[in-house]
């Protein structure tokens, strides 16, 4: 299989931070978007950004900015969407997706997720921790996402469906399970990124 190219998932509203882009937020003195580009450019063949409104906010990045597709805020669905419209641009097969406000998520990540789709006609897999309640914790904004499958997920987005989920146990989707907790810890308050800070 060729190398996936990656996209980072821009595109929510921040609303628990108070609204704006959480990638834009600084850890480190470095901005956390930047620290997720770091950790996915080696491990993908391209890289993209889904982000909605003014695209100039990201030209620092140097990326192409992928607006959703479907109108309204729908969730993460639609920026996996406007990531597979992209990659089929390109002659890509598949993509993955992290999330830009996960600065530390695993530097083996893409290498783990083509592992468990082995053998899959539509490599479809979703990150996944140990939870001490639910026995694992899926991580829908990590996943390897399969091309061949954009107009299925554009049918599927315009007739409602919202969760991912939900979408991926409809294709046989498979879970890549990472041995630690904490590996996909994410800033959606400004408590997280005190504790980012310390995990730095």
């Amino acid at each position: 299989m060729k190398q996936p190219l990656g996209v980072i998932l821009a595109g929510g509203q921040a609303t628990r931070m108070g609204g704006g882009d959480k990638g834009l937020l600084t850890l480190g003195g470095r901005t956390l978007l930047s620290h997720v580009v770091e950790r996915l450019t080696p491990q993908v063949a391209e890289l993209a950004l889904n982000a909605n409104g003014d695209a100039a906010r990201f030209d620092a990045l140097d990326l192409p900015v992928l607006p959703d597709s479907i109108d309204g805020f729908v969730g993460p669905l639609a920026g996996v969407l406007a990531g597979m419209d992209w990659a089929a641009e390109r002659g890509a097969d598949t993509i993955v997706t992290a999330a830009a406000d996960t600065p530390f998520f695993p530097g083996d990540l893409v290498p783990q997720l083509l592992l468990a789709s082995e053998g899959m006609t539509n490599p479809l897999v979703l990150a996944a921790t140990p939870d001490a309640k639910r026995g694992t914790a899926r991580h829908p904004t990590f996943g390897l996402w399969p091309v061949a499958l954009r107009d299925d997920l554009r049918d599927a987005l315009n007739g409602g469906l919202r969760k991912v989920v939900m979408w991926t146990q409809q294709h046989g989707g498979r879970e890549a399970l990472f041995p630690h907790e904490a590996a996909f810890f994410n800033v959606n308050t400004p408590d997280d990124l005190k504790t980012a800070e310390d995990m730095l």
